[in-house]
């Protein structure tokens, strides 16, 4: 996915790899001088998978909040992060922090986390299992929704 050619209001139907991530694992991510993680060229999806049934890689999964990662969001930018997923409107900053890095921002559908979960084919907890659903994990999707929010220019579809 070339974000910088990304359009506000574009639907994309993304295959890849997403890195879950909260705020509680963005603090303490915050308390390490070098990341302990490489997060280079990735995409972090903010998400608290529900625990999972028996036959399937990943219980319901759906967009959090996004405004309250918003502090941590530079950091992220610095470590190599190329989009964020989430649910909601973000704040000027974050608008401001996509035309510098030309990095993007994208929502996805709210409310409907057990038909997400279908669209996830592979699963792992990366790092800070301790924190259970907020622990960072990695998934790997096939045909997930979703709807850039904020492009790599800095317009968004609040505008």
């Amino acid at each position: 996915m070339k974000v910088e050619e990304l359009k506000v209001g574009e639907n994309i139907q993304y295959t890849g790899e997403f890195v879950i991530m909260r705020d509680a694992a963005q603090k303490k991510l915050t308390q390490f001088q070098a990341c302990p993680i490489n997060l280079e060229g990735k995409i972090i999806f903010y998400a608290g998978p529900a625990k999972k049934p028996d036959d399937c890689p990943i219980g319901a999964i759906g967009p959090t909040t996004s405004a309250r990662m918003d502090k941590y969001l530079e950091m992220l930018f610095k470590l190599g992060v190329k989009a964020t997923v989430g649910k909601g409107g973000r704040s000027d900053l974050v608008r401001d922090l996509c035309k510098d890095y030309k990095s993007i921002y994208c929502i996805t559908p709210s409310g409907c986390a057990a038909g997400l979960s279908k669209k996830v084919i592979e699963h792992k907890i990366l790092m800070f299992e301790e924190l259970q659903s907020e622990a960072i994990q990695k998934i790997l999707v096939k045909d997930f929704p979703l709807i850039v929010a904020i492009n790599s220019q800095g317009h968004t579809i609040w505008d």
